[in-house]
């Protein structure tokens, strides 16, 4: 099968293609380093020439309103040039809960994204939803952090390794187009306050974490709306053997 992957080069994407390719697929990255500018325009006709599926890996550069404008320009970019190629499935990638958390700029504009591929009527599409990576923890930690102590608030978390999001978008992209969602989180949760407790121990770091309710993007995020529902699929590994691993 043949199967481009716009912002493939990325976390997600290069273990997408990476994936792909193993399993005897044609699959090839795409990205602003090749060439390919989705926001723009620019060679996305030729990307997606021939492929039989298309996968959207593209992100935001910013978490702000912003993002809503990147999210459409993006989004319909690649619907007209895709009808155009008569590609067979559009796959993209969004966040469980996303639906759940109207005062957070970046989910309305991942929300945007969605509704912009559910409403469309011409080419078979699937969406993967996946709760945050492993990988990003550290990051978060990091917007509300100093020398002295790691703020975060007790917003609850299901997070999963990057390696398992990327065996979903994979395994969704060579099979039948969902028409619709499907989530992926982690197997535990955690308050936020408490991933940065094991993770400073796990780091050696003996900074303390003080609970902020106010701290950094998913201060916004309130009770379970990011947890994973009924008919999620639940992956395997565990953040602290994750963590251990490194």
């Amino acid at each position: 099968m043949k199967i481009a992957v716009i912002g493939g080069t990325g976390l997600i994407g290069s273990q997408v293609v990476k994936l792909l390719s193993a399993q005897g697929h044609d699959a090839t990255p795409y990205s602003l380093s090749t060439g390919v500018d989705l926001r723009a325009g620019t060679g996305v006709a030729e990307a997606v020439k021939g492929a039989e599926v298309v996968v959207d890996l593209t992100n935001s550069p910013t978490f702000d309103e912003a993002a809503a404008v990147f999210f459409r320009e993006t989004m319909e970019n690649l619907l007209d040039e895709a009808e155009d190629a008569g590609t067979q499935h559009i796959v993209i990638l969004s966040i469980v809960g996303v639906d759940r958390v109207p005062d957070l700029a970046y989910y309305r504009a991942k929300l945007l994204q969605e509704n912009l591929l559910m409403q469309q009527e011409k080419i078979p599409f699937s969406i993967v939803r996946a709760t945050q990576f492993f990988e990003f923890v550290s990051a978060a930690m990091a917007w509300t952090s100093d020398e002295t102590a790691v703020r975060l608030p007790s917003t609850l978390v299901q997070p999963m390794a990057s390696a398992e999001v990327a065996r979903a978008v994979a395994g969704v992209a060579v099979g039948e187009p969902l028409m619709g969602v499907r989530d992926y989180a982690g197997p535990e949760v955690f308050s936020l306050d408490e991933l940065g407790r094991v993770t400073l121990a796990v780091q050696g770091d003996r900074r303390p974490v003080v609970v902020d309710e106010s701290a950094g993007l998913f201060a916004a995020v309130t009770g379970d709306a990011i947890i994973a529902r009924d008919g999620a699929v639940i992956t395997t590994t565990r953040y602290q053997d994750w963590l251990l691993s490194r």
